[in-house]
């Protein structure tokens, strides 16, 4: 099994054998605890649950408590594909998770929530081009345009409209690991990951 968090805490550049350089995005590796093992004859499916850093205990929910035995900041769950149910053989809770089952040369795919924008209009959450700046248009240069019909007499589902941006769950994959630090618990992926600095990160070995 392959699987960390993290969190983000930027970018750099990184140069290869070869003297190229390359994008590469910094990432602090959290110490992880399996906190339960799930199974297909249990629970209906597999999967390998971790519990990361510890937290305040009036902020955490009794049920989490117990559960996990103590204050813990986060939980993530790592579910494999259904091809590889495989890979949560041999994993016990109560087991340390750490950067020692990852090498530089991995191909990754990364997790993350994307950065919040807030409310958005059409031209920065759709790429609509707007209106024409000619002919007697006034204040219409970041319009949407028609948004209904004239049968339906209402807006379809599905229209792209202005709303909320950002705040999404992207997933990127094949992705590089470029260099491991054991000893600062680093791991240097090639590319850039969603999420602002801070970020909680997932990472998937291949």
């Amino acid at each position: 099994m392959k699987f960390i968090l993290g969190t983000k805490t930027g970018m750099t550049q990184v140069f290869d054998q070869d003297g190229v350089c390359q994008a590469a995005t910094v990432l602090k590796v959290l110490p992880a605890t399996v906190s339960q093992v799930k199974t297909e004859d249990k629970d209906g499916y597999a999967a390998v649950q971790l519990a990361v850093g510890e937290q305040k205990e009036h902020r955490v929910a009794k049920a989490q408590k117990t559960q996990f035995g103590k204050a813990v900041a986060f939980a993530r769950e790592f579910r494999p594909g259904f091809e590889r149910e495989a890979d949560v053989d041999g994993v016990e809770a109560g087991a340390a998770v750490d950067l020692s089952t990852f090498a530089a040369g991995d191909t990754i795919t990364v997790s993350a929530t994307s950065k919040g924008k807030g409310f958005q209009g059409v031209v920065k959450r759709h790429g609509f081009a707007g209106g024409r700046r000619s002919h007697g248009q006034k204040h219409s240069e970041r319009e949407p345009g028609s948004i209904g019909s004239t049968g339906n007499m209402r807006v379809l589902k599905g229209v792209r409209m202005a709303g909320r941006m950002g705040s999404d769950k992207i997933t990127v994959k094949n992705l590089k690991v470029l260099q491991v630090n054991a000893d600062e618990n680093i791991l240097v992926v090639s590319g850039a990951v969603p999420g602002r600095k801070g970020t909680v990160v997932e990472v998937y070995g291949s």
